[in-house]
């Protein structure tokens, strides 16, 4: 059983988890220069299991263009390289040794526009987990109405600010999504 404080926190504590997501979705779309979050979603094959690309190596930016991977064990360089060949964002890494080298190419009109609609999926996604997250918390409400631990008009109040909470997230999504778009499509 829970009250209603505790149903807002929960549920305000789980929207901003889902944005938070969305940001770190986010931040793995590169916009033409080269940052080391650039390599976080990207997972290596590393000793028989799936390990982050910063947990096997070094990421470094020694300029805009260029991306440095130091990697601690040479018996994975192999490896990374072909975790990042393989990644959905078209980079060529070049080897020597345990020092791995990923220029970043000038983004194409045409790569823009597909890193633009990948940027949507993912807010899209994050609109999803949003209305789940809505959902979850209205049963709540409807489950307290049932037991009598709220009134009918109680529970308007609640699911009226449910629904406040609902669209001021999503609007943090819009918002988030058109600025991550702005950055993708600047030259």
């Amino acid at each position: 059983m829970t009250d209603y404080n505790t149903l807002k926190e929960q549920t305000l504590h789980k929207m901003d988890k889902t944005l938070e997501t969305l940001k770190n979705d986010f931040s793995g779309l590169r916009a033409g220069r080269a940052h080391a979050s650039l390599l976080d979603g990207i997972l290596v094959d590393a000793y028989g299991s799936m390990t982050p690309i910063s947990q096997v190596g070094t990421v470094s930016v020694p300029d805009a263009r260029t991306l440095s991977i130091s990697v601690w064990d040479k018996g994975l360089s192999k490896n990374v390289e072909k975790a990042l060949r393989e990644s959905d964002l078209g980079l060529n890494p070049m080897s020597d040794g345990q020092l791995i080298r990923i220029p970043i190419p000038p983004l194409s009109e045409e790569r823009r526009k597909e890193l633009s609609k990948i940027a949507g999926k993912y807010a899209e996604q994050g609109k999803v987990a949003i209305r789940n997250i809505r959902r979850d918390a209205m049963d709540e409400v409807k489950k307290m109405k049932k037991d009598s631990l709220i009134s009918e008009d109680e529970e308007k109040k609640y699911n009226n600010d449910i629904q406040k909470w609902t669209d001021d997230a999503i609007k943090k999504v819009d918002d988030q999504l058109s600025a991550k778009e702005k950055d993708i499509m600047q030259v």
